[in-house]
């Protein structure tokens, strides 16, 4: 990384910074005389939180989005909220950053206090924990599939934005009909209406089944009650696994269909006109924590981390401009820095951790060394316009999430799953092979492959994917369980001490992607907690150098494709559904 035989690894002082800010006036000044040209604000952007906000400038002559701006307008806190408290409160509080993630939080903040602590929990708990992860994101994407993104792909909304495109998608066939059986494009899409079609309202029981497995082994949820460092506080047993069991069928089946479902979507919309596939497009730029521990491999400590972080069910890992960068935990966090010129934030002072506990420099704007200092003020597009920072790795903008899990997953070459294999090479035809064995509904392979771009189509296809990956990783752990309960394994804890003096961190994901909690322990109390979410990574704001974080990026790449003759017409359904595909 930069690190390596440079003077000042850390330093700011770069020539891109004034030639980014320099073309930014150039094209602010030329829009200010463009009658073309208006500002197109969207408050709230998602159907899920109000907390984004959209500004655009768009030269609706050419029908392309000339700057924008992407706000985080609530502050959540948390970081002030856990700091002089007794790391006993961490889990409970943390789990509140997220609902839907609620228990990734819990699980990121358990992690780092055992790495805190030196332990780890026994093979039983990282299983049930594993199981639950599982569930979680099982829930969470048909959520986004059908609840939040999916009715922009609707009927309902294909028909009013882009009519010429109804009428194609009513006479189109449907290649998965034997799988979700609408004979028409259209027909799916009039069943993704939002509250009338099928497949909205299935979804909805759908993610209630998923979210009953997290239930199950959780004690709770969202926001689980069963989570602690060195263990899970259920009684683990065969009628618990048993009660999962009979979901995770459920899902499985389930998982056979929406494959089929998303597939036919984004070949149909590619077909129509290929600009879509320009949608949302972003630079290849992935990192992610990796998830599902094994649970004879996990340890907990940073010294050992590469080597339980590559063991994992989902493999760790930083992409840059397409290129496989590592897939070692240690590196992915060493190479973290959080800017801050653009967000309401004050920049913090001083660098108490110079290295970490391998030895590798940190930045003073590793998430370690930071400090939460919010200034709140009116947002301005030139300066402070949002509550997020700008992590960046290596100085990259990063994406996370399910497309960016499954392409490091299927390049690293380090996934062992009886359900799951890499296809390809990392240099082609890379991809994941995945066998959904036979429930109710037939065997089936359904083959991930890594696309040629990052966009909104290729993120929702991801997801759908995903689906099936978690599906199958839930059985996995779910079989792991009933092997462990079979030799007697029980122990669901192990005993700690909480230290005076200790640092850890937390490596997981949710969702929406990467989720990394950092924690120092002074004096027996938090000294210092810091929580780096997806959502923190793909909505920053501008970093130190002017660089648009994932979603400012996706809209400046996004064609205006909808049906309108004046702007007032517009609805901005393009410029939603970039954004909305990495299901912020």
């Amino acid at each position: 990384m930069r690190a390596v035989g440079v003077a000042d690894p850390f330093g700011l002082e770069t020539a891109a910074r004034p030639q980014l800010a320099t073309e930014r006036e150039r094209i602010l000044k030329e829009a200010a005389d463009n009658p073309h040209v208006y500002r197109f604000e969207v408050d709230p952007l998602t159907r899920a939180t109000e907390r984004l906000s959209l500004g655009a400038l768009i030269d609706f002559a050419s029908r392309k989005v000339l700057d924008v701006r992407v706000e985080t307008t609530g502050f959540r806190g948390c970081e002030l909220v856990l700091k002089n408290r007794a790391p006993s409160d961490v889990v409970a509080l943390a789990s509140r950053v997220s609902g839907q993630g609620s228990g990734a939080n819990s699980i990121a903040a358990a992690q780092a206090l055992e790495m805190a602590y030196g332990i780890a929990p026994p093979p039983l708990a990282t299983i049930v924990r594993s199981l639950g992860a599982a569930a979680e994101l099982l829930a969470s994407h048909v959520r986004h599939l059908f609840l939040v993104a999916g009715p922009d792909y609707s009927e309902e909304v294909v028909a009013k934005t882009n009519p010429s495109l109804w009428i194609i998608a009513q006479q189109t066939a449907a290649p998965g009909t034997s799988f979700h059986g609408f004979r028409t494009i259209g027909e799916l899409m009039t069943e993704m209406n939002a509250f009338s079609g099928q497949l909205y309202r299935e979804a909805i029981q759908l993610t209630r089944t998923a979210c009953e497995v997290a239930t199950l082994v959780f004690g709770k949820y969202p926001h689980p009650s069963s989570i602690f460092p060195g263990g899970v506080g259920i009684e683990a047993n065969r009628s618990t696994f048993q009660s999962v069991l009979g979901r995770i069928n459920q899902l499985v089946d389930y998982a056979k269909k929406v494959v089929a479902i998303w597939d036919d979507l984004v070949e149909f919309f590619y077909a129509a006109d290929a600009r879509y596939r320009h949608l949302g497009e972003t630079q290849s730029n992935f990192i992610s924590a990796g998830l599902w521990d094994d649970a004879n491999g996990y340890n907990a400590r940073f010294e050992n981390c590469n080597e339980w972080g590559e063991r994992r069910m989902a493999t760790p890992g930083v992409i840059v401009k397409g290129k496989l960068r590592t897939t070692k935990l240690a590196e992915i966090s060493a190479g973290i820095e959080e800017f801050a010129d653009h967000s309401f934030y004050s920049a913090w002072n001083g660098h108490p951790l110079k290295a970490d506990p391998l030895g590798v420099p940190l930045s003073p704007l590793h998430p370690w060394n930071k400090l939460t200092i919010p200034v709140p003020e009116l947002g301005n597009w030139q300066k402070a316009y949002s509550w997020n920072t700008a992590p960046r790795w290596d100085r990259e903008p990063m994406e996370s999430g399910a497309l960016a899990r499954q392409w490091i997953t299927a390049v690293g070459g380090k996934l062992k799953n009886e359900f799951i294999h890499a296809t390809g090479t990392a240099g082609k035809d890379a991809g994941l092979e995945i066998d959904l064995p036979k429930f109710q509904l037939p065997a089936t392979k359904v083959v991930w492959q890594v696309p040629e771009r990052a966009n909104a189509f290729e993120r929702n296809r991801a997801r759908a994917y995903h689906i099936s990956y978690c599906s199958v990783i839930a059985l996995t752990y779910l079989l792991k369980a009933f092997d462990a309960l079979q030799r007697g394994e029980t122990a669901m804890s192990t005993r700690f001490r909480v230290p005076q003096e200790a640092i850890g961190a937390g490596f997981w994901e949710d969702a929406q992607g990467c989720l990394m909690h950092y924690v120092m322990i002074a004096g027996g109390q938090i000294a210092n907690y810091q929580i780096v979410t997806a959502s923190s990574w793909m909505g920053s704001p501008q970093d130190s150098f002017g660089v648009p974080g994932p979603y400012e990026k996706a809209i400046l790449s996004t064609p205006l494709l909808e049906d309108f003759g004046h702007p007032e017409e517009c609805t901005g359904i393009d410029l939603l559904r970039a954004v909305r595909s990495f299901d912020p």
